[in-house]
C-alpha cells in the first residue's frame, strides 16, 4: 500500500508513524512544505521570550528519527502543486509526481493576513503561525532593538504573544476588533483575562479597527493612534485547503474539508484530518471548524486504524481549550452562551466559587467556575477562570460531556481528594449540586446585567460592605436577622439577594422564600464576579 501524507504536523506525524505500527510493509511518504517537522507550535510563544530557550525543545521528532525508527521516506521543504484524483497521484512543485493507494491531508492551517492599508509589504510585520516566523520575530527584535509591539488579535495566540513580549520588557498594546478578547469564552469568564492583562502592563484595546498602519504608529477607526516598532499579526487563522478545494474535495466552514466520522472525504481514498478539517460539534450538531493540537493527533492515529482495516471513528467536537494568561488560567469546553443562543438551544447557567485544595493547606487559590445546562440537566458547556486546579476541573467535566453526562453526574462525581490536591466536595461536585438547585427550583439567581434601578440588592452578608451598583437602592440585612426583618422588606422592588460567592445569599433565598417572599433571587457568583465583571467594564469604557 502507498500512502502519501501531506503535512508533517501533528496529524501527518502521527498518523505515519501509527501506520508504521500497523503495517511494516506500507510505504509511506511524508511531505512537508516546511524546513521542520513535528513542530510543538503551541509552545512557540515561550520560545519568543526565551521561557522555552531552545528551538530543539520544540520538535517532537526529526527527519533523521522517522527516517531510520519507522522507515519513512520524509521530504522536507517540498511543496504540492495539485492532486490528480483520477490518476491518484500528487505533483510536486518541481514537477515530479508521486503515486498514491491512499492520501492523507493533514495541511495544517495559515495566517489571516487582513486587508488593512500599510500592513502588507511592511518590513515590521509579522505573522505568528510558524518556527519560522518566530525566528525572524526574535531576530528583529534583536536587531531593531524594539521597545513597542502591537499585537493585531485576541485570540489564544494573541494573548499569548502579548504576554511573552511583555516577559522581555516591550511595551505591548493588544488590538482586538470585537468587544472582548478569547472568542471561545463569554464575557463574564474573559474580563478575569482581561483585568490581569492591564493589571501586568499589556495596553489594552477593544472594539479597535485598525484603520490604517503608518511609518511609527497604528490609526484605529476611533482615530486613536498607536506607537509601534514592531507589529505581530495574530488575528486568526483559516484552513489551508486550497490544493483539496482545486481537486474537487467538499469543504465547509472557513474553507476546511468535509469528512465522515472516519475522516474520509468525499473521496474514498483521500483521508484528512487536524486544522484543515471539520466536524460536528457535540452540542449545536452543526459542522465546525477549530485548530487544536489533542484532536489533531488523535485524529491521525484514526485515519491510520481505518487504512488498516480498523473501523475507528472520530468523536464529535468538543472544542476544549485552555490559556496561560500571567498568573492566571481560563479553561473552557462545550457550547458558549453566543454560541447556544445563535443555535437556539434553551439553557440555563450558574457560576460557582471554589478552590484549587482544601483551604487549611498552604497555597489554595481560588477558581470561578460557570456550568451551561439544559432543561432536561445535560451538561451543554463550561468555562473557568481562576490559578491552579481550573485545567483538572474542566477536564473532569470534559470527560462527562463525552458521556451525554448530566448535572446529576458532577454532583455524583467520585474525585480524589487529600487537602494538598482538593476539597471533600469538590468545586465539580458544588457545580452539579448548585444545577440541581436550579432544575428543582430550589433557588432563582440573577446576574449582572439584570441589576438595574428596579431591583434592590440586599446584602445578606454578616458585615456591611460599600453598595455594588450605584443605580440600584440597596440595604444590609445579615443572614442571622433576616427572619425577624422582614417587614424591612422593600414590597415593590425585585429583590436581588447577594453576598462574597453566592452561598450565603443562597441561605437568605431559602429562608425569604418558606416565609412567602416570592420576587427574589440570589446574585450569581457573589460580589466577586459582579466586581471582577465592573472592573472590567470600567476599564474597557474608560
Amino acid at each position: 500500500m502507498k500512502v502519501v501524507i501531506i503535512g508533517a504536523g501533528a496529524c501527518g506525524g502521527s498518523c505515519a508513524t501509527r501506520l508504521r505500527r500497523l503495517d511494516e510493509t506500507a510505504q509511506i511518504t511524508l511531505l512537508s512544505k516546511r524546513k521542520e517537522i513535528s513542530v510543538a507550535t503551541c509552545g512557540l510563544p515561550y520560545f519568543l521570550s526565551g521561557i522555552v530557550e531552545a528551538k530543539d525543545n520544540l520538535l517532537a521528532s526529526s527527519e533523521e528519527r522517522f527516517r531510520q525508527l519507522f522507515q519513512i521516506d520524509i521530504r522536507t521543504q517540498t511543496r504540492v502543486e495539485s492532486i490528480n484524483r483520477r490518476e491518484k497521484t500528487v505533483t510536486l512543485e518541481n514537477g515530479k509526481k508521486l503515486l498514491y493507494d491512499k492520501l492523507v491531508l493533514a495541511l495544517g492551517a495559515e495566517s489571516l493576513v487582513p486587508d488593512i492599508p500599510g500592513l502588507k509589504g511592511n518590513p515590521r510585520v509579522f505573522t505568528a503561525r510558524t518556527l519560522s516566523d518566530y525566528e525572524k520575530i526574535k531576530e528583529f527584535i534583536k536587531s531593531e532593538s524594539v521597545k513597542q509591539a502591537l499585537v493585531i488579535g485576541g485570540g489564544f495566540v494573541g494573548v499569548e504573544v502579548a504576554e511573552n513580549l511583555s516577559h522581555i520588557g516591550i511595551q505591548t498594546t493588544l488590538a482586538e476588533a470585537a468587544p472582548h478578547i478569547l472568542s471561545s469564552f463569554d464575557e463574564d469568564i474573559a474580563a478575569f483575562a482581561q483585568n490581569e492583562l492591564r493589571e501586568k502592563g499589556i495596553n489594552l484595546r477593544l472594539n479597535a479597527e485598525i484603520k490604517e498602519v503608518r511609518e511609527n504608529t497604528a490609526l484605529l477607526k476611533n482615530g486613536e493612534e498607536i506607537p509601534y516598532n514592531l507589529i505581530i499579526l495574530a488575528g486568526g487563522t483559516r484552513a489551508d485547503t486550497q490544493i483539496a478545494k482545486e481537486a474537487g474535495l467538499q469543504t465547509g466552514p472557513n474553507g476546511a474539508i468535509l469528512v465522515n466520522e472516519h475522516l474520509q472525504t468525499n473521496d474514498e481514498n483521500i483521508y484528512a484530518g487536524g486544522d484543515c478539517i471539520a466536524f460536528k460539534d457535540m452540542v449545536s450538531e452543526q459542522e465546525r471548524w477549530i485548530g487544536l493540537a489533542g484532536p489533531a493527533n488523535r485524529q491521525g492515529r484514526i485515519i491510520a486504524d481505518n487504512l488498516k482495516g480498523i473501523k475507528s471513528r472520530q468523536q464529535k467536537n468538543l472544542g476544549s481549550g485552555i490559556i496561560k494568561v500571567f498568573d492566571r488560567t481560563l479553561a473552557r469546553t462545550g457550547a458558549t452562551e453566543s454560541q447556544l443562543q445563535i443555535n437556539k438551544i434553551p439553557y440555563q447557567k450558574i457560576h460557582v466559587w471554589g478552590v484549587s485544595h482544601t483551604g487549611y493547606y498552604p497555597g489554595a487559590q481560588p477558581m470561578l467556575l460557570k456550568l451551561l445546562f439544559a432543561p432536561d440537566g445535560k451538561i451543554l458547556g463550561a468555562q473557568g477562570a481562576g490559578g491552579d486546579g481550573v485545567d483538572k476541573r474542566l477536564d473532569v467535566i470534559a470527560s462527562f460531556m463525552l458521556k451525554q453526562g448530566t448535572v446529576q453526574d458532577l454532583a455524583d462525581a467520585e474525585l480524589c481528594y487529600a487537602p494538598p490536591y482538593a476539597t471533600a466536595k469538590d468545586p465539580v461536585n458544588i457545580l452539579g449540586m448548585v444545577a440541581g438547585n436550579v432544575l428543582n427550583q430550589l433557588t432563582k439567581l440573577s446576574f449582572f446585567n439584570d441589576i438595574g434601578p428596579d431591583t434592590f440588592l440586599l446584602d445578606v452578608r454578616s458585615y456591611e460592605g460599600d453598595p455594588i451598583a450605584a443605580d440600584a437602592p440597596s440595604g444590609h440585612i445579615p443572614l442571622s436577622r433576616l427572619e425577624e426583618s422582614l417587614d424591612l422588606l422593600p414590597k415593590n422592588k425585585k429583590i436581588i439577594l447577594f453576598c462574597d460567592s453566592g452561598f450565603t445569599s443562597y441561605l437568605a433565598f431559602r429562608i425569604l422564600i418558606q416565609n412567602g417572599i416570592k420576587d427574589i433571587s440570589s446574585l450569581s457568583g457573589g460580589i466577586r464576579l459582579y466586581r471582577e465583571m465592573l472592573k472590567n467594564k470600567k476599564d474597557s469604557t474608560g
